[in-house]
Order: structure tokens, then sequence, then C-alpha cells
């Protein structure tokens, strides 16, 4: 198995492309789910890790390795190139600073025969922006929760302080008195106030195809949080939060891979925080739940009718918990 930068061959005849996942990190769950789901469509086909730093965890177990350039305009030919150099025929932009990169260049790609799996570019720019996103939900009547730049354009506290760009945990401020709350965005570049919620904060993953219509959705409570990922996670069944997450995710005019979270009240009623349009860090969980967003994705890529493929999701619950592995790896392969 090759896991170097090494341009590799071209696309295999009659096969739909190599793979690509980009930003990918430490995501090793997230690059062996789209292995599984590659290797059951077309198995010669190959799945490379992108990423702008060369040691990348994520690339000791995909099938190669690609040390790829910046996801910024400058870089957009030398991307394209390295793509149709590797044989590409399909992206999964995995980071929420790069979505937009993707989205507003999707139809250059899709020219040369890849498919970059990401949301319309309108769609991204209202989840990567909590404020914008909040007002969206507000236009559309959603029970979304409010945000403001300040906290005296809410009508009470206390608050959550979050950045209004970028990972929703990253140097957030829970249940903050005003002034406590102020002072805490004095240190955020960008913040953002809304009012704090009490309950219990749940996970929405849902796949939606070219035309915006989701397949399916699995919901899931996140019972064990560190740095904004579930490291437990426990799959259930309302049909009410079901019916809502659809309209909503709809309304955005989402494509691929999604994750919503929402808070769940005493009184049972949800109030929506945010979407990342991408996958999110424990989907897998969903994956197994029958949610089979990867597959669906390269089908589509490849033009196939997903009529034929339905959503079977488990009868059963599921609960993930996501744990440390050590992989061994042999001398010719590092």
């Amino acid at each position: 198995m090759v896991r170097n930068s090494t341009p590799q061959r071209p696309m295999p005849s009659g096969a739909f492309g190599h793979v690509l996942v980009s930003s990918a990190s430490a995501k090793v769950p997230l690059v062996r789910a789209v292995m599984n789901a590659a290797r059951r469509l077309d198995p010669p086909a190959r799945v490379i890790a992108g990423d702008l730093d060369e040691s990348a965890l994520a690339r000791y177990v995909a099938d190669e390795f690609w040390h790829m350039p910046r996801a910024e305009d400058q870089q957009l030919e030398a991307l394209m190139a390295g793509c149709m150099q590797r044989g590409i025929g399909s992206i999964f932009p995995t980071r929420d600073g790069e979505l937009l990169f993707w989205a507003q260049h999707q139809a250059r790609f899709a020219s040369k025969g890849i498919d970059v799996v990401v949301s319309p570019a309108a769609s991204v720019r209202i989840c990567v922006d909590k404020l914008a996103f909040a007002r969206f939900g507000a236009e559309h009547g959603f029970p979304f929760i409010p945000a403001a730049e300040h906290p005296d354009q809410l009508d009470h506290g206390p608050y959550v302080v979050k950045e209004r760009f970028g990972a929703g945990g990253r140097k957030i401020g829970l249940d903050l008195a005003g002034n406590a709350a102020v002072e805490h965005g004095r240190s955020l570049e960008q913040p953002i106030y809304q009012p704090f919620v009490a309950g219990k904060e749940i996970s929405v993953d849902a796949w939606l195809d070219r035309s915006h219509q989701a397949k399916g959705l699995v919901l899931r409570t996140r019972d064990c949080v560190v740095d904004g990922e579930s490291q437990i996670t426990t799959t259930f069944r309302d049909r009410e939060i079901e019916d809502l997450a659809m309209q909503v995710l709809h309304a955005l005019k989402l494509r691929g891979p999604v994750v919503m979270q929402m808070r769940i009240d005493a009184k049972h009623e949800p109030h929506v925080i945010e979407c990342n349009a991408r996958f999110g860090g424990a989907s897998t969980a969903s994956i197994s739940a029958g949610l089979d967003l990867f597959y669906w994705s390269l089908l589509e890529s490849r033009g196939a009718s997903l009529g034929a493929y339905p959503f079977h999701r488990l009868e059963r619950e599921l609960r993930q918990i996501r744990v440390r592995e050590d992989i061994c790896i042999h001398g010719d392969r590092f």
C-alpha cells in the first residue's frame, strides 16, 4: 500500500475515479469510511488523504497521501492539475474553512469530470456564519437560537459567547452573565452572543442529493463531548425532531453529508444551534445506523440513479464510543 505524495496513475478505465479527502488531518475514521464506500462501488478506486501538513495522521491509513496546496483562489490551477494528475473523480471537503472555496469552484472542477461533494456557495455562506445562520432561522420561522453582536441586542441572559466563524466549540463561553459575557467576548476575534439554553445537546446527521432533497437522517445524543466532538454518542428516534430537521435542511438547500446541532430543553422543545455543511466528527455512528452517505455520494458522482439505494435505518439503537487506536506499519510503507 503506497502512502506517499507522488502523483499516481490516472483513473482506471471504466471507473468513476479515485477519491480525495481534503483536510484529512487526523480524521482516520472518516477516511476509513470513505475507503469502505469506494471499495464497495469500485474495488480499484483509491482514496487519497490530502492535507497541508505532511505529518497528517490520516496519511497512514489512506491508500495514498497528497501534500496539497492550500485551498485558496491563488492555488486553483495547481489543485485542479493535481487532481487530474492523480485521476481524482470525487472530492470530499471536510473542514469548515475550505467549504466556500470548493463550493465557489465546484463548476470548474465539474468541467474536468471531478465532482466536489459540497453544498452551493450561498448555502455554505449561511452555515459558516453563525450570525447569518441565526437570522436565516428567524426569517423562516424556525426555532433557531437567536444571535447578536452584543448581548444588549438580546432579550435576556445568561449568554453563550462564541466566534462568529469557525469551530463552534473553540474558546466558547457558556452560561455567562452580562458583564462576564462581554469580557469573554473581548478575547475573541469576532464574538457573537446567544441566550444560554439549558438541555440535552443532540446532533442530526443527514445526506442530501443534488436537488437538495434529504435521503435520510439519524438523530444522536452527544453524551460526552471533548473539544467540540462527541466521544460517546447514542442514536435515537423522535418523529417531531426529525420532521423539523428535514424542514430546516431543505430550506438551507444543502447537498451531501451534513450535521446539525440542537438543544432539547426541559419541555422537550428543540432549539437549533448551528449546521455544518460537511461530515461530522462522530457521524460514523450514523453510517453504522444505515445512513450510507459516502456510498450515496459516490453513486451520485458516478451518475447512478439513487432510487435503487433506499435508506434502511437500523431498527435497534446504537452507542458509539470513540477510542484511541495504535497502528503499526511495516518499514516499506513509511
